[in-house]
């Protein structure tokens, strides 16, 4: 494994950590707080910063007839989405709106974990 896989992975797995704290603690708490909306950030940073990384392995890093950089492009897109509606809704949104939001999150994570996985077992496979 070279340095820059090691480093990659570690980036991703960070925003694994960082995303999936915010959306759970989201859920169990059934109500979006500022500190959620923190983690979805930082997790989605770590993840452009993992995918940046990853790219630079690759040939063709943009080459989205390829599953897994298309299922990844998605996933960053949604997280993006995400990030940015949980900060309006903390900053300006109703209460309803904070109480409503977790159900969002769990399909934006969910769509989140195919790369994530898909990307752990190319690395696996070789």
């Amino acid at each position: 494994m070279t340095i820059t896989t090691a480093f990659s992975a570690t980036l991703i797995t960070l925003a694994l950590l960082f995303y999936s704290s915010g959306v759970w603690a989201e859920r169990i708490t059934r109500y979006l707080k500022g500190w959620h909306v923190a983690a979805f950030w930082t997790g989605f940073l770590f993840d452009v910063s993992g995918t940046w990384a990853m790219g630079k392995l690759s040939d063709d890093p943009f080459n989205i007839l390829d599953l897994h950089t298309l299922t990844g492009q998605i996933a960053l897109w949604l997280m993006l989405v995400h990030a940015i509606w949980a900060t309006v809704v903390v900053r300006k949104g109703s209460e309803n709106f904070r109480k409503q939001f977790h159900n969002y999150s769990l399909i934006v994570w969910l769509i989140w974990l195919i790369p994530y996985f898909g990307g752990m077992l190319m690395g696996m496979s070789g």
